[in-house]
């Protein structure tokens, strides 16, 4: 038989092993009751993509297909534009103007994950494209984006919105990132200078005055191109440059841009015929932070 005192210690023992099991059983946190506060939005951003974490594209890069974003006059589309806005529970509101926006700060970029989906604006991603994601900017508008690290210069046009992250103010496609020089890393110190194209810029360019012909340029070999610019000016100056780094002909070849008869000037090397010497020269443009030259068909 039992004493009182065993079977005190036994409802002791009983009872502490259910209590252990009751905690056991409940919640360790509170991440689903967060969850339920999503907005409907937000849920849905969560969930729309088959890739979890971003990333770059698995086939190289070719520079020779990015195009060269030149900032025309376009209408402002309702959607994208919506102020104010919430996202992730913090409110952003869009800018009236993007006239005299000017800002330094760190930049990032996204790729494959976001690649075919649908921006703010409605339009598709192209990571391939020099295009951005701005929280306030008036959509679509461009920017002038300099990497500050190593003073290389593109303009985007921005359909996106984001980052929403308080320590970025931009976030780039991958061809961005890749042309500013900071593809291999997460993010870089930029600063971002906007541009309002006026009615003159979307003007077809006159005639240029008849020149001097210029220096013929031999057929064989291949030919670099080290950048190309809307400002003559700027490709003059880089010109110069290229021409106290090689005994190579150097020359702007300036095109009329077939779908907004905008007029871009082409900064290019050659003809050379040796495959070491164009290795040689593309080392020394990039080591000189001037650019990422790639061959090109003349």
């Amino acid at each position: 038989m039992l004493s009182v005192s065993s079977v005190l210690r036994y409802a002791m023992v009983s009872g502490a092993v259910l209590f252990l099991a009751a905690c056991s059983s409940a919640p360790s946190s509170s991440r689903s009751g967060d969850q339920t506060t999503m907005s409907a939005s937000d849920q849905y951003q969560a969930t729309r993509y088959s890739i979890q974490q971003d990333r770059g594209p698995s086939q190289k890069l070719d520079p020779s297909q990015i195009r060269e974003v030149i900032p025309v006059i376009e209408p402002r589309t309702i959607a994208g534009n919506k102020s104010p806005y919430t996202v992730n529970g913090r409110t952003y509101r869009v800018m009236p103007s993007e006239a005299g926006y000017h800002e330094r700060g760190f930049a990032s970029w996204y790729g494959e994950k976001f690649h075919g989906h649908k921006t703010s604006n409605g339009e598709i991603y192209d990571m391939f494209q020099l295009s951005a994601a701005h929280k306030s900017m008036p959509i679509p508008g461009y920017l002038r984006v300099t990497n500050l690290e190593n003073n290389r210069s593109i303009i985007v046009r921005v359909n996106d919105r984001g980052p929403f992250h308080s320590d970025r103010i931009i976030d780039l496609s991958y061809a961005a990132a890749y042309m500013l020089g900071f593809d291999n890393k997460g993010t870089t110190m930029v600063e971002v200078e906007a541009i309002v194209p006026t009615l003159s810029a979307n003007a077809v360019p006159a005639p240029a005055p008849v020149a001097a012909a210029p220096e013929p340029v031999p057929a064989t070999g291949a030919i670099l191109q080290v950048g190309a610019f809307s400002d003559l000016n700027s490709a003059e100056q880089l010109s110069n440059r290229l021409r106290s780094m090689t005994t190579r002909p150097v020359f702007i070849r300036s095109v009329v841009i077939d779908d907004t008869n905008q007029l871009v000037h082409r900064v290019r090397v050659g003809p050379i015929p040796d495959a070491d010497e164009i290795a040689r020269i593309k080392a020394s443009v990039v080591a000189a932070d001037l650019g990422s030259p790639y061959t090109v068909r003349e």
